[in-house]
């Protein structure tokens, strides 16, 4: 009887205790709007995540608006990684090489998201060469940073999550870059 009990109490407890995992939420597919004009892009996979990923992608009527967003998403990337520096300066030492370089990184990052806003701000002008213009000076900013660690002697170590950022920031001013492209023709 102890037996069948014990039994009974071990096949039951994992249904009994058991925490339901929550099921994940799908993308939404993408618009044959955002698939047309990330066609164009030199990251299809990205540009159609990022859109994907954002709702207002779903009432976008013409690609400049699908543009705005991905500026607006780069603008965001560009304000962590100048957040994301600053702390990762605030923690190195006063006087390490490494945490003057990580400010005028944060620096750059902030300069980045800066030309990111006007960008945004020629777009709803419709002004495409300064948008094309200010698009690719955020897309350079990083890569200042980078240079600003390869200069110091001794050479400092770029850091990982700086370099993770510096790439998804560049591919995401590549891709709005490219549909700004688009839109002056």
């Amino acid at each position: 009887m102890a037996t069948t009990l014990l039994l009974s109490l071990l096949l039951l407890s994992p249904l009994t205790f058991s925490v339901p995992t929550p099921m994940p939420t799908p993308t939404p597919s993408p618009t044959p709007l955002v698939r047309s004009t990330c066609n164009a892009t030199t990251y299809y996979d990205l540009c159609v995540a990022s859109l994907s990923s954002d709702p207002a992608a779903a009432a976008a009527r013409d690609p400049t608006a699908l543009s705005s967003i991905l500026v607006s998403r780069a603008a965001a990337d560009a304000a962590n990684a100048s957040a994301a520096a600053a702390s990762l300066a605030g923690a190195a030492a006063a006087a390490e090489p490494s945490s003057a370089a990580l400010r005028a990184c944060a620096a750059k990052y902030a300069a980045a998201r800066d030309a990111l806003g006007r960008a945004l701000a020629a777009l709803a002008a419709a002004e495409y060469d300064y948008a094309f213009v200010h698009v690719g000076a955020a897309a350079e900013y990083p890569r200042a940073c980078r240079a600003l660690f390869r200069r110091q002697a001794p050479r400092l170590t770029f850091p990982a999550e700086i370099a993770r950022r510096e790439d998804a920031l560049e591919r995401l001013c590549t891709d709005a870059l490219d549909i700004i492209t688009l839109l002056g023709d």
